[in-house]
């Protein structure tokens, strides 16, 4: 199985209409939304067959059992992270500030507090004549990376004869990007030509290639600004990195998403221009590094 993974360094630069534009022009059987803060792929590729869902456990979190507690305060006390919170006379958790050290388990006198597994999100799979793998983490949880290394491991397993895999990656460089890029085959950057743009790109391939992936690079609405568009592909050419293409800005890309649809399903200028990019990345892939 090949793997082609879709990053941007921030969301909104055009990644997931790239990806799911790859699918389409691929007819992939198997792909993956690794975005697991703002899963949206499923808005405009549509996978049919027998849903599958599965808790995620994150950190633990600590509980109290408000018939032990004798309302000394200590664990609020020792709280660095002021997640024990007092409401009249009782003590409780707030969960979203607790970070599960279990330092209050070790203070408290009449061992009122525990901590419990905490479910942080849900993975989804689907399988049907495509299989599609995907997750959302809930709201101010963390571990978002072993959730994304979750995401392509159930892909990967239940896919495991699909010829390629196309992976909608997590925006950014943090933690999920690494877990998204570890392992593929080739990562295609989408990059918008704007100062901020031209730094994440930098980042970004500095990343992957600390993972030792082999990068490629496109350029999204590249008409807004020629003058950065010609930077990025300089700096690619300089820098012995491949340059795919450049997407021009096309209101078809907006209605498309409204509809919820893949770009080619209504064609237009930056259908066609993402299409020559994905031939081109395929090549790439089928070269290797």
């Amino acid at each position: 199985m090949k793997k082609l993974l879709i990053l941007s360094g921030k969301g909104g630069t055009g990644k997931t209409t790239t990806a799911s534009a790859f699918i389409y022009f691929s007819h992939a059987s198997a792909f993956a939304d690794c975005d697991v803060d703002a899963p949206n792929l499923h808005l405009v590729v549509q996978a049919a067959g027998q849903e599958e869902h599965q808790d995620y456990i994150g950190s633990q979190k600590a509980r109290i059992h408000p018939q032990q507690c004798v309302r000394c305060g200590f664990c609020a006390q020792v709280c660095r992270f002021e997640a024990i919170r007092r409401e009249g006379t009782t003590f409780s958790v707030d969960p979203y500030s607790c970070e599960g050290c279990g330092v209050c388990t070790l203070v408290c006198p009449q061992q009122a507090i525990t901590l419990s597994p905490d479910v942080a999100g849900r993975l989804t799979l689907v399988r049907g004549e495509r299989t599609f793998s995907t997750a959302t983490l809930k709201m101010g949880r963390g571990n978002s990376g072993k959730l994304v290394s979750q995401v392509k491991q159930n892909l990967f397993q239940n896919a495991p004869h699909a010829p390629l895999a196309i992976i909608d990656g997590s925006p950014g460089i943090g933690c999920p990007v690494i877990s998204s890029v570890s392992g593929v085959d080739l990562a295609l950057i989408v990059a918008e030509p704007s100062l901020s743009g031209f730094s994440d790109l930098e980042r970004l391939i500095r990343t992957a290639a600390g993972l030792r992936v082999q990068t490629a690079v496109c350029v999204n609405k590249y008409d807004l600004s020629l003058e950065l568009t010609e930077q990025i592909e300089d700096f690619c050419r300089r820098s012995g990195i491949p340059f795919l293409g450049r997407i021009p800005y096309d209101p078809t890309v907006s209605e498309a998403i409204n509809q919820g649809k893949s770009l080619p399903q209504l064609g237009g200028p930056a259908c066609g221009a993402l299409e020559e990019i994905y031939h081109k990345a395929a090549a790439l892939l089928e070269q290797g590094p």
